[in-house]
């Protein structure tokens, strides 16, 4: 059995998510051209030299810098800083929806296409102004069902 390009693509993106750190929400992507060629691929993380023993991966706490937020760098726009080529008419494979402000950086970048498989932050403020923005940029979103790896 051989497995389609969206599976493969969302595959190397479900890969990448297993390298980030964070406990409670790893995310993954990979860019790929119209050629089918991966251009880019990226994790959520601390940015380079920031040590994952110093910085905090907590989620709730009073003091906001005591939390992972103002932080951690979101996997696409890992992937968008990682990319080789132009990202024109791309087509974005990532396992968690993106919110708005990595929806900004691919509207600006000039991706065209989203595959994703998690909307779990579905219906909230960031959610909505990302898809808002997506629709007017006409930049097509698109949920992967049923995804499995197929691995032997």
């Amino acid at each position: 059995m051989h497995i389609s390009w969206d599976q493969y693509f969302m595959g190397v993106a479900l890969l990448s998510a297993k390298r980030s750190k964070d406990p409670s929400t790893q995310v993954g992507a990979c860019i790929v051209n119209e050629d089918k060629r991966i251009i880019g691929i990226g994790y959520n993380g601390f940015p380079r030299g920031c040590s994952d023993d110093v910085f905090p991966w907590g989620k709730g706490s009073e003091n906001p810098l005591e939390t992972k937020y103002p932080y951690v760098v979101h996997a696409e726009t890992n992937a968008l800083l990682n990319t080789t080529a132009s990202t024109k008419n791309a087509t974005l494979y990532v396992t968690l929806f993106p919110c708005n402000e990595c929806a900004k950086l691919i509207i600006q970048s000039g991706i065209t296409n989203i595959v994703y498989m998690s909307d779990k932050h579905r219906g909230t403020s960031s959610d909505l102004a990302s898809k808002r923005m997506l629709d007017a940029a006409g930049i097509k979103y698109t949920k992967m069902d049923n995804f499995e790896v197929f691995v032997k």
